[in-house]
């Protein structure tokens, strides 16, 4: 009997089987429909090419206008080379190479420690020979797979949805339910299978081993306690095997400097710090190797190490563990940040436990902080004997290389720095400044001076006079050419974020509040403060905060957020030094956070926080604090010497390792079964290891192209004849789309040339793609919707504009009679997106970023939203004085006399007075009004627009209303701040 298909079952979709790639080079992404592709493409990919100059919208009126001699100099970390001068002309005797588009950067490098190609014997090749193939393997060896179906199956079930071994069996059941009829099988039998095959992957397989140690010095004759009894085992990978699968690894062939170097300026030649190797302390290194003439041509390899214990559950015994994960300098900043596997674990600490009776006994705690520094002599111990004689080692280009290594800067909190260095808690790891007067000027700790007091001084002097723990033997003593307290690396998280700002300014400010007003007031005025964080106006990539500031756990995040509203909502609860004292703070941090610091940024560093040492003392005065020797506000003044030493600090924060706790500890532990969990971790990581491996080398054997399906189906065209026929497709070939679709790939698969360099467009807005259909369709209906009467008469005005460039008068002095009158079809958008080069922003490797700017009257069905933007007036200008700040009531696009025009009706700010406010350090706008005291609004051409701006009111004196919310913001207040410090871009451009 025929089986009966209901009408719901057939009018079910089939899969599709349609395979679109995107086209662009170098990107593996593919769609099942164009609409896809487009929207990735518009997202992923603009058309960055340069436009014509755009016609930036006649100036409103400024209240005050600025003078000449009020102007900015040149922003110094952007420096056009004028093409009528030829860059300077490298120094004699320095091995200098223009570096980056237009020659705007040059750089010195090393002229020792060369990283020259050599053999896999170590003798050095002559200049330009090509490198071997990374691989003598077939492009079809899918070895331990047996095809692509199988390896992508094991990284998705592993690796991406970490599914558990019985839902792994249940799926393939069903999977093999499917193929039955066909008398073909799933790639794999079971979870085991799965497990067995990823197991045997040859590649990136660095085994697991262990040590234990336990006490061996005196112990009591009685009541002997239970902690000297035990082993501490100790788990680790040899990091040596790690870090050469690093170098080898071709994802970090283009992203990877072999040599020290020195960057600077061409046009001023003044120097710049961004990537490790660019600092000062892997140069010093290198002259120091260097002085072994064996050691000319090697490639210098940092190797930089950071710990943190993490808790993996509140909730059941065993919860804590202390990973440690190492990195290399010569990557990159930006690929250390971005999660591509820069950052390895290598080990799991012991943690000693004793009972609550011995925990606080001296020889307990001396016991732990030597288990921990023997711990990571003895896991280092592999490298050491390639820190002074060069070993050979492959690298991802395909080059061998010889390599010298030494131990780098150590990424750690404040209580780690403490464990690190030897030293007694509140006390600096870096300077001998007394723990009393941590701010006075003193000389930089280091081992050499250790050594000397230790020989002289008796254990309690060092310790009260020195904060040094005389009987503790920092492992850097271990290793040539390694100083643990210059090793100790800036930590923004820790000293910036969470320490100097939430836990002391933010906490002072309550303090003052209650000192100064009693507590019943205090509370009152901090409901305000709350109420007014919560009133901040919406924007892209900024937390909202509904109840304000008063949240029991923070996270790093939630710092991070705050520091970005929490400057204007106490102003006016407390004194103007308070408010001065936020700003030179948040000045600083944005400073420090830059992805390139030039000497000039240094020096704004500097004065940052001299200010901010200056404005604090209010705290002091008004007895909020009676000391300011906290060592991590103290650790600010080191940031100067950090950068010139390191580079960019944010490449060595101790944000990169907590990141790492999810991927590396957290996630492993939630797929264990709980019982002896770290064996189980270990496992995991393992294979988590081996998948990655096995990807960077199909993807290097160019594997892995398109995606699995299209894979497939291309196998599947070619008969056994060889020559190619009908793609067995799984969409239908009626499928109207089909065909459309087909013939898209063929025409649109051609991007040209790619620059790689450094993008030569700051900035693009681009309207959202698809347009409103219930919204007005023509001037006079839009007029209707947004209550803009004139809407018609602006419309003739930027018409006329757009075609008369050089008319300098104001719109309104346009002849109406010239005026083009536009009767046509418009369509209107509730979005657009700006797509803008923010390099300071951790917003992947390219810089690149990608906001959204609103203007709907319905935002999530609640309320409508307008965003405000930056409108660029003059690019001749640098900073906030070339712009001007508007409000987009609507966007929408027309095409007249077969031109197109996107465009936006905004409202104009009016700048209030020529410079930023003193305290705050943000400019100030309100909104505009024309001469008759309407609203004053234009029509500009989304090309103007640079990208999105954040205003937050100014509040004064007064509690704000209890009714006010986030979306009245713009609407109920009357002048506003530009917030510079809603994200990293916004400070380099509103200043």
């Amino acid at each position: 009997m025929p089986q009966v298909i209901s009408r719901v079952q057939s009018s079910r979709r089939d899969h599709s089987g349609l395979q679109i790639p995107c086209g662009y080079p170098q990107c593996n992404r593919w769609f099942k429909t164009t609409a896809g592709r487009t929207k990735h493409r518009i997202c992923a990919h603009p058309e960055l090419a340069i436009p014509a100059p755009a016609l930036p919208p006649s100036s409103p009126e400024r209240e005050e206008e600025p003078s000449q001699d009020d102007f900015r100099t040149e922003n110094p970390e952007i420096h056009d080379l004028d093409q009528s001068t030829p860059p300077l002309s490298p120094l004699p005797e320095v091995h200098t190479e223009f570096y980056g588009p237009g020659n705007r950067l040059y750089r010195n490098y090393h002229t020792k420690l060369t990283g020259q190609p050599c053999d896999a014997k170590g003798d050095f090749l002559p200049i330009d020979t090509p490198p071997l193939p990374l691989t003598d393997k077939s492009p079809d060896d899918w070895t331990p797979y047996r095809n692509r179906v199988e390896f992508e199956t094991a990284e998705f079930l592993y690796t991406q949805n970490q599914m558990a071994a019985g839902q792994i069996d249940k799926l393939l059941d069903l999977w093999a339910a499917t193929l039955i009829k066909h008398g073909e099988a799933p790639p794999f039998a079971d979870h085991r299978d799965l497990y067995s095959t990823i197991d045997n992957t040859p590649l990136g397989d660095v085994k697991w081993q262990n040590f234990s140690i336990n006490y061996t010095g005196e112990k009591p004759e009685q009541n002997m306690p239970p902690w000297m009894l035990q082993n501490f085992d100790v788990w680790y990978r040899d990091p040596r095997e790690v870090i050469r699968n690093m170098l080898a690894s071709p994802d970090y062939a283009n992203e990877m400097d072999y040599r020290p170097f020195r960057e600077y300026s061409t046009t001023s030649d003044e120097r710049q710090y961004q990537d490790f190797m660019s600092g000062d302390w892997a140069w010093n290194q290198a002259d120091t190797i260097a002085q072994d003439p064996d050691t000319h041509g090697s490639t210098f390899v940092p190797v930089i190490l950071g710990s943190d214990k993490t808790t993996v559950s509140v909730a059941t015994g065993q919860n804590e563990y202390y990973p440690l994960y190492v990195s290399i300098g010569n990557i990159r900043n930006n690929v250390r940040r971005a999660h591509r596997d820069a950052v390895a674990i290598i080990g799991f600490l012991a943690i000693p436990k004793t009972t609550k009776e011995h925990a606080s006994d001296e020889a307990f705690r001396r016991f732990r902080r030597q288990l921990f520094h023997c711990s990571l002599s003895k896991i280092l111990g592999s490298l050491k004997p390639a820190m002074t004689k060069p070993e050979v080692a492959r690298f991802g280009d395909g080059h061998y290389r010889k390599v010298i290594y030494g131990l780098g800067p150590y990424i750690a909190d404040y209580e780690e720095q403490v464990l690190l260095a030897c030293i007694v808690r509140n006390w600096c790891p870096k300077c001998m400044s007394n723990r009393e007067r941590l701010d006075e000027e003193a000389i930089c700790r280091c081992e050499e001076y250790n050594e000397v007091l230790i020989e002289e001084g008796s254990p309690g002097s060092l310790w009260d006079e020195y904060g040094i723990i005389s009987d503790l033997v920092p492992f850097t003593n271990d290793f040539p050419r390694a100083d643990i307290h210059e090793l100790i690396a800036p930590d923004i998280l820790h000293q910036l974020i969470k320490g100097t700002f939430k836990d002391h300014l933010v906490d002072w400010v309550e303090k003052y509040l209650k000192k100064e007003y009693g507590n019943a007031e205090a509370q009152i005025r901090m409901d305000d403060i709350d109420r007014r964080i919560a009133a901040v106006a919406s924007f892209s990539g900024l937390r909202r905060f509904p109840q304000g500031r008063g949240f029991k756990q923070w996270t790093g995040d939630d710092s991070k957020a705050l520091m970005k509203v929490y400057l204007p909502a106490i102003e006016g609860h407390v004194p103007p030094d308070v408010v001065r004292t936020f700003r030179a703070f948040l000045e600083f941090c944005y400073l420090v956070r830059r992805n390139i610091i030039t000497e000039t940024t240094l020096k704004e560093i500097e004065d940052a926080l001299k200010r901010f040492h200056h404005y604090r003392e209010i705290f002091k005065t008004t007895r909020v604090v009676f000391t300011f020797s906290l060592p991590r506000q103290h650790s600010l003044k080191h940031y100067p010497q950090h950068i010139q030493l390191f580079g960019a600090p944010n490449g060595l924060c101790s944000s990169i390792t907590e990141s790492k706790h999810i991927k590396a500890v957290k996630e492993p532990w939630r797929r264990s079964s709980r019982f002896e969990a770290l064996g189980q971790m270990l496992v995991t990581n393992q294979r988590l290891d081996k998948i990655a491996a096995a990807r960077t080398d199909f993807t290097n054997r160019g594997m892995l192209q398109g995606t699995c399906l299209s894979n497939a189906q291309n196998i599947s065209a070619i008969p056994a004849n060889g020559h190619e026929g009908e793609t067995n497709n799984f969409a239908s070939r009626s499928d109207p789309d089909y065909e459309q679709n087909r013939r898209a790939v063929a025409l649109d698969n051609d991007y040209g040339e790619i620059d790689d360099g450094a993008p030569l467009v700051q900035a693009h807005v681009m309207l959202a793609r698809t347009p409103q259909s219930k919204r007005a369709q023509s001037i006079p209906a839009l007029a209707t919707e947004l209550n803009i009467l004139s809407l018609p008469a602006l419309l003739g005005q930027f018409l006329y504009q757009q075609a008369h460039p050089n008319d300098d008068r104001l719109p309104s002095e346009y002849p109406s009679a010239e005026c083009p009158q536009y009767e046509g079809r418009i369509h209107v958008f509730n979005s657009a997106s700006s797509r803008f080069y923010a390099p300071s922003d951790l917003s992947g490797i390219g810089g690149m970023r990608t906001e959204h700017i609103r203007a709907c009257p319905s935002w999530r069905n609640q309320h409508s939203r307008h965003d405000c933007v930056f409108v660029s007036m003059n690019p001749e200008l640098t900073g906030f004085r070339g712009l001007e700040v508007a409000r987009v009531l609507c966007f929408f696009s027309f095409k007249f006399h077969a031109v197109d025009y996107p465009c936006a009706v905004v409202r104009w700010f009016n700048t209030i007075d020529d410079s930023p406010d003193e305290d705050t350090g943000m400019w100030m706008v309100r909104p505009g009004f024309n001469a008759n005291r309407t609203p004053n609004i234009s029509i500009i051409h989304v090309d103007t627009i640079y990208r999105a701006a954040h205003l937050i009111p100014i509040y004064g004196s007064q509690p704000i209303s209890r009714e006010i919310k986030h979306y009245h913001s713009y609407d109920a207040f009357r002048a506003f701040y530009v917030n510079k410090y809603a994200d990293h871009h916004a400070f380099e451009i509103a200043f």
